[in-house]
């Protein structure tokens, strides 16, 4: 491990300052993987793959790979050793709670989670190396919602579950992109430490978690203590399963809290392909998605659309922060911010007009599907992930 921060981190002094031991760890762990993940991918399998060896250990356990290196072996006595402290009543209930505002979860991942990971350009690096931050943002969207609609399914992140499985096969593309980028030779690792480091392995728990839920609750999306608390056990063991070292994986709301402050703080803030990446996602993504739930005119459909999204944009991330991303400015921010009572009170309406929580849930959990498979029809995505995505899908993974 390197001794010195990463040359374009920013305020890593102040970061030290303000949290000594876990800005200490922050500043570090930039120089750190995913030790297990990173050596599979590194390793020799005669007539197969890292990738196809892992798919079968998922399947049906490491006994079945024949001759299983070390390193494969290593790896799968990581994920085969369940912490004592999971509690998969936990996990469905996070799941079952989710669920119900399924549509809001969405909206919020596009217009607030990923924009606050835009936020920072050696975040971005590996997407922009390999050509895949600014290209068929549609695509990668619903690769993200193939593997989310997985985790977030009562059981699915037991050890048998598609959850846990697809959590594993990410892991993997990360190993293999920090290796693509070396093979590369353009990883500048003086200025931004390894690819997808432990630090911004943390932050994604957070997109996930604590700001999806801060941007949902501007959306009048209200949970209860016992169901924060379910939520953030489960993003612990998706971090666990994904190949967070413990010291930096988030535990609850002041962990995540913290994460966030500690990545805005050292980030060198946005570039022009981060830019290039929010209006993609946007113009060629989120705002056709939108428009197609909309009344009317095409035209006008696309404007109402355009002004609400960039609108809740500005809610969710701030003025500075969506200035520094070049999101148009709209006074529909205003008309947002004030109507956050009335859609909490309909929020809290909608859940006893709709036969009370389970049944919400149970719809959410139909609704979800029907929409993943309508998704890809639209889209044309016949694959799961990048890992088993055909040409011409840049896939670093392979």
């Amino acid at each position: 491990m390197e001794s010195a921060a990463p040359r374009e981190l920013i305020n890593t002094d102040i970061a030290i300052a303000r949290y000594p031991v876990a800005g200490e760890v922050w500043v570090s762990s930039m120089w750190s993987g995913d030790r297990l993940a990173d050596a599979v991918v590194l390793d020799e399998f005669p007539g197969s793959s890292a990738t196809a060896a892992v798919r079968t250990a998922l399947e049906h356990g490491i006994s079945a790979v024949d001759d299983a290196p070390t390193s494969l072996v290593e790896l799968f006595a990581f994920l085969d050793d369940e912490p004592n402290w999971v509690d998969h009543a936990r996990l469905d209930r996070a799941a079952d709670a989710l669920i119900r505002h399924t549509a809001a979860l969405g909206i919020v991942l596009g217009a607030a989670s990923l924009l606050r990971g835009a936020g920072n350009s050696i975040a971005g690096k590996p997407l922009v190396l390999t050509g895949r931050y600014t290209t068929m943002p549609a695509v990668r969207s619903v690769e993200v919602g193939e593997w989310l609609r997985h985790v977030i399914t009562p059981g699915g992140m037991r050890r048998d579950g598609a959850g846990f499985a697809y959590t594993v096969r990410v892991r993997l593309i990360h190993a293999h992109v920090r290796s693509a980028m070396y093979r590369l030779g353009t990883w500048d690792e003086p200025a931004w430490g390894v690819p997808i480091p432990q630090p911004y392995m943390a932050f994604t728990m957070a997109e996930f978690g604590h700001i999806a839920l801060d941007a949902m609750a501007r959306l009048g999306v209200r949970f209860s203590e016992d169901e924060l608390d379910a939520i953030y056990h489960l993003w612990r063991y998706v971090g666990h399963v994904i190949g967070m070292e413990p010291d930096l994986n988030p535990v609850d709301a002041a962990d995540h809290i913290r994460i966030e402050e500690l990545y805005r703080l050292t980030s060198p803030g946005p570039d022009e392909s981060d830019r290039e990446f929010v209006t993609a996602l946007t113009d060629d993504y989120i705002i056709p998605e939108l428009s197609a739930v909309l009344a009317g005119p095409q035209r006008l459909r696309h404007a109402v659309a355009a002004g609400l999204m960039n609108g809740l944009q500005r809610v969710f991330l701030g003025d500075d922060d969506a200035d520094a991303l070049h999101i148009p400015d709209t006074r529909l921010k205003h008309v947002i911010r004030l109507a956050e009572p009335v859609m909490t009170t309909f929020g809290r309406a909608r859940i006893v007009l709709l036969g009370g929580a389970q049944r919400v849930s149970r719809r959410g959990y139909r609704a979800r599907d029907v929409e993943m498979t309508r998704m890809r029809a639209t889209y044309g995505v016949n694959h799961e992930l990048v890992d088993d995505a055909p040409s011409p899908v840049p896939a670093p993974a392979h």
